[in-house]
């Protein structure tokens, strides 16, 4: 199987107040971590899409090995992304892996299992307290993808009944992803807590 992972990292982190791609994280960046993470799954292709303080990120994040998209419709939400990307996905892939910009702490081995289930046309982790990314949409979907908008429209799609969805089991809680600084704090101080157990 060919599969491809799209990383989004377009968003303007407004209830941030600066860009949380570059926020620091374990001696880089937020970023860095992520897309560190998901060269770890072994895409066949690995996409990063762009947006906001684009010319920053490109400037302090190492994009080597990653093809970046730009999308310059990045205010209207995270479908805007995935929509830019489409076109870039190679056309031996059978699927995407949809993968959040600020959610370093995601699993390889969950990515793995979220293409095994062949007959379902999307997959979304199981964490112990609810449903999380990664998610995976298999080819045939990327027409229903490319007709989103909004913000949380991945998952209405995923919640609207008319596609069977195969939900992979993961150990723990869904990962953090940071919206507020109290979510960064908290990355760090469950990342940290890690390092010393």
């Amino acid at each position: 199987m060919f599969v491809t992972g799209l990383v989004l990292a377009a968003g303007a982190s407004r209830r941030l107040g600066q860009p949380k791609q570059l926020l620091a994280y374990r001696g880089s960046t937020l970023l860095d971590a992520t897309l560190s993470a998901a060269r770890d799954c072994g895409f066949d292709q690995l996409l990063v899409a762009l947006g906001s303080a684009s010319a920053q990120v490109r400037s302090s994040v190492d994009l080597g090995t990653v093809e970046v998209i730009e999308n310059p419709e990045y205010s209207t939400g995270c479908s805007s992304s995935i929509a830019a990307a489409l076109p870039a996905v190679d056309d031996r892939a059978d699927g995407l892996v949809l993968l959040l910009g600020d959610q370093p702490g995601i699993s390889p081995a969950a990515v793995g299992r979220l293409t095994e289930d062949e007959t379902a046309p999307m997959a979304v982790c199981r964490y112990v307290d609810g449903l999380g990314h990664p998610m995976w949409f298999r080819r045939d979907m990327f027409v229903e993808l490319g007709r989103l908008h909004g913000d949380k429209a991945v998952w209405r799609l995923l919640h609207s009944g008319r596609y069977a969805v195969s939900e992979v089991p993961v150990d723990g809680p869904v990962p953090v992803d940071v919206d507020t600084w109290q979510d960064y704090e908290a990355l760090v101080a469950d990342d940290q807590s890690r390092m010393h157990r």
